[in-house]
């Protein structure tokens, strides 16, 4: 819906954080903040997120720049780089979604009328809004401090879900060999932190008990390069041969992968959250974070039935405590009603 703004408004809103999980979570408040001023708007993004690949097709963003917002001697080269960006396309606004100083510092520099953010630590001296989250608003996730920023400069966010509409036909030619007959679901079996991986062990147990209820006939192996190895692993300690190993694929494979599956199990990672938004039905295995970070999120959670909310444990061994029993149990119950 459009705001009485008017159409001359040129917006840009910018976020730092590199993790495609936690760029997935923005996406409804970038979307507000579209519709609030009644344009289409442009991102600043780190290239770590690929975002070019997956949000192409969201008719409310017009042009997607990467900036890697590094720190030490590279500071003032992303700064300066920013700048650029920001004069070339003579933005009436530029919106902040996180606490980092370098995006409003280089919006200020760069004469910018509007700079809206968090204004959390220093980064309120480089603001031109004056509606900032209080300091102990540090402790909110990043949806919370987003979505409370919104509310304190009267953006109305009609849905908090994340959605993404991808057109896969453009990822077709290069995935041709993910793109086979026969039923398919998908394991998302790494994680940015170890801490919330389940163990290579479990999803091979759950896959030879889904097996047996002709639940499949591939499973796609969901993880990056660099955790390549669970996937090899699954696949040596399981000697079967419908898994489907994607750790070589990069995120148009991993979208293909999602999109192709009748659902995604997974840990708490970048694909979970992409395979929700989506909109595949999407299980999350979780034990050792807090379920409360994602309720935004249509993610439909599986956890150890001793499992306490809103805590955090860093030992992996503690991911145990979920079984695949419990995992199975849940699975079928749910696909079949």
């Amino acid at each position: 819906m459009k705001s009485k703004s008017n159409l001359l408004d040129n917006i840009c809103v910018v976020y730092t954080h590199h993790k495609l999980g936690d760029l997935v979570w923005q996406l409804p408040y970038m979307k507000a903040i579209s519709e609030h001023h009644g344009v289409r708007i442009d991102l600043i993004l780190r290239e770590s997120t690929q975002a070019k690949k997956i949000l192409q097709d969201l008719k409310h963003i017009k042009i997607i720049n990467y900036n890697n917002f590094r720190k030490g001697i590279f500071y003032w080269v992303d700064v300066i780089k920013l700048i650029k960006i920001f004069k070339k396309n003579n933005y009436s606004h530029v919106y902040i979604l996180d606490k980092v100083n370098k995006p409003a510092l280089a919006a200020k520099f760069s004469g910018i009328k509007n700079i809206i953010g968090p204004g959390i630590g220093n980064q309120k001296k480089w603001l031109s809004s004056k509606n900032f989250l209080d300091e102990n608003d540090w402790r909110l996730n990043y949806s919370e401090q987003s979505k409370k920023l919104l509310e304190l400069n009267k953006i109305k966010l009609y849905d908090p879900f994340p959605k993404l509409q991808v057109n896969i036909k453009n990822f077709k030619d290069q995935n041709k060999d993910l793109l086979i007959d026969g039923k398919k679901i998908a394991f998302g079996v790494d994680s940015f932190e170890d801490y919330k991986m389940w163990y290579e062990e479990n999803f091979v147990e759950l896959a030879d008990m889904l097996y047996k209820r002709n639940i499949f006939n591939y499973i796609y192996l969901i993880c990056g390069p660099q955790k390549a190895h669970i996937a090899k692993k699954i696949i040596s300690l399981s000697k079967k041969s419908y898994f489907i190993d994607c750790s070589s694929k990069d995120l148009n494979g991993v979208v293909t992968a999602i999109v192709n599956s009748n659902f995604y199990i997974g840990n708490n990672s970048g694909p979970l959250n992409l395979s929700s938004a989506l909109g595949i039905e999407t299980f999350g295995l979780i034990a050792n974070d807090p379920i409360s970070e994602l309720k935004y999120s249509k993610i439909k959670f599986i956890v150890p039935d001793d499992y306490k909310d809103n805590t955090w444990i860093r030992n992996r061994e503690n991911m145990k405590t979920l079984t695949t029993q419990k995992v199975y149990n849940t699975i079928i119950e749910r696909i079949n009603k």
